[in-house]
């Protein structure tokens, strides 16, 4: 029992720094991709591009978040490999066919989500580009949950690095190749780069799902159908949590996406003009957001590898491990989280000045630092919630989170400004982050075990 527990501890360490440190890679990958593409597509045509990113974010969202999720957690249950890939299989036949579903919509309601929704009919080719690279990404997506809720980190960090690379690659070496023949590229090169990314992430996890050897086939062999539940058991396993994670990234997807709506909206409430709220709005969006949620690569690793480890221990009815997880969680992230407070606390302005050249984008960043420890708290505490098979609960929480935002940037925006909506989130992510924790203090107390 001792050396399973320390096989648990040190494969949650391991692969929350492996995935920290391709997280960081593919961070910096990016924000120099970004700065490539404003170079050479322009700041209209980077514009445009990003304008279908939340429409391929809530697709992703509904055929493929809540399915890895739900697969990396039951996966982490499993006591035979035949178990596990039963789950896996679920997930992916389900993932894919919802995909389907969701290309259809999307080719077909296109011009209207582009004209319309958008308001730029020149994003209608780019969506109906961009719904060939959906069936990759849930492929990508269910064989990365799978290896996460078998504690094997490796794969899922190689498959999201090489994805990057591929992309930032196949975009430069297309940009060069239409230099050359005299044509300007166009925001479509950005879209391709998505595709060539996921074709290969996709093909990465499934060759190495292919030729990837468990070391114990021979359990496997001795436990066959009566511990493995039919197909439509394990389907309705999978989504009895992932509906409600599903239903929890597409609410707080819209309710983001209504934050950004009211938000210039109540600037101009407060006395801003058309412009002048545009361009607060993005200094927040653009600089200051991006500046506090780096740090968060770490938080973000440590969630997606403590949901198997606690799903198994759960499974094992270990709450003493669950409470030792909860405490030393609550512990790292308040340290990590008031580490990075001081830092930007001390090094807010000049990030502004000379990171962005904005003063206004340091002020922020001082401002909003205090929300990095229940920033850090909200996403891992959560995590552990998601393993204890409570996403129902935690959708319920994060609602709860988005709502009091919303008050504050309908009440606080046109009184005081902007500092309203930093403040609002601050109080969210306290909220959020005090609620997961007051949950998470009613597990039952383990069972004393006897000399």
């Amino acid at each position: 029992m001792v050396l399973h527990t320390n096989t648990l501890k040190n494969n949650l360490i391991s692969g929350t720094l492996l995935l920290t440190l391709t997280g960081f890679l593919s961070r910096i990958i990016g924000f120099y991709y970004k700065i490539f593409l404003s170079r050479t597509i322009g700041a209209e045509g980077l514009g445009i591009y990003q304008l279908i990113f939340p429409v391929f974010a809530l697709i992703i969202a509904v055929s493929a978040a809540g399915i890895q999720t739900s697969i990396s957690r039951y996966c982490a249950q499993c006591q035979t490999e035949q178990q596990s890939k039963r789950y896996l299989v679920t997930g992916l036949v389900l993932s894919l066919l919802i995909s389907g579903i969701c290309i259809v919509i999307v080719q077909t309601y296109a011009p209207w989500i582009g004209s319309v929704l958008l308001e730029d009919a020149r994003t209608i080719s780019l969506l109906r580009l961009m719904t060939f690279s959906l069936p990759f990404a849930c492929i990508h997506s269910c064989i990365n949950g799978y290896y996460f809720g078998k504690k094997k980190a490796v794969i899922p960090s190689v498959s999201q690095l090489l994805e990057q690379l591929i992309r930032v690659t196949g975009v430069f070496l297309l940009i060069q190749i239409l230099t050359e023949q005299g044509n300007l590229p166009s925001p479509k090169i950005a879209v391709l780069g998505i595709l060539f990314g996921e074709i290969t992430g996709a093909l990465y996890s499934i060759t190495m799902l292919l030729f990837s050897r468990e070391k114990n086939p021979a359990q496997d062999s001795r436990a066959l159908s009566p511990e493995v539940l039919s197909y439509l058991q394990t389907l309705r396993e999978l989504c009895s949590m992932a509906l409600p994670l599903t239903c929890n990234r597409i609410l707080l997807s819209i309710c983001q996406s209504s934050e950004a709506i009211l938000i210039p909206m109540k600037l101009r409430d407060f006395g801003y003009t058309n412009s002048d709220a545009l361009s607060v709005y993005g200094i927040l969006t653009g600089m200051v957001f991006s500046t506090i949620l780096f740090p968060c690569v770490l938080s973000n690793s440590l969630s997606v590898m403590l949901l198997p480890a606690i799903s198994e221990a759960n499974s094992r009815n270990r709450t003493d491990l669950i409470k030792k997880a909860v405490r030393n969680t609550t512990q790292l992230c308040v340290i990590l989280g008031l580490l990075c407070t001081l830092g930007f606390l001390l090094g807010g302005n000049w990030i502004g000045i000379h990171l962005f050249h904005n003063a206004l984008a340091g002020f922020y960043v001082r401002t909003l630092s205090w929300i990095c420890p229940f920033l850090f708290l909200a996403s891992t505490l959560c995590s552990i919630l998601h393993g204890l098979g409570k996403p129902t609960l935690t959708m319920l929480i994060n609602l709860s989170g988005a709502a009091l935002r919303i008050g504050f940037i309908f009440i606080g925006i046109p009184k005081i400004g902007l500092s309203a909506y930093l403040w609002g989130m601050l109080a969210s992510q306290i909220l959020i982050s005090g609620l997961a924790w007051i949950s998470l203090r009613k597990t039952p107390e383990p069972p004393k075990r006897s000399a």
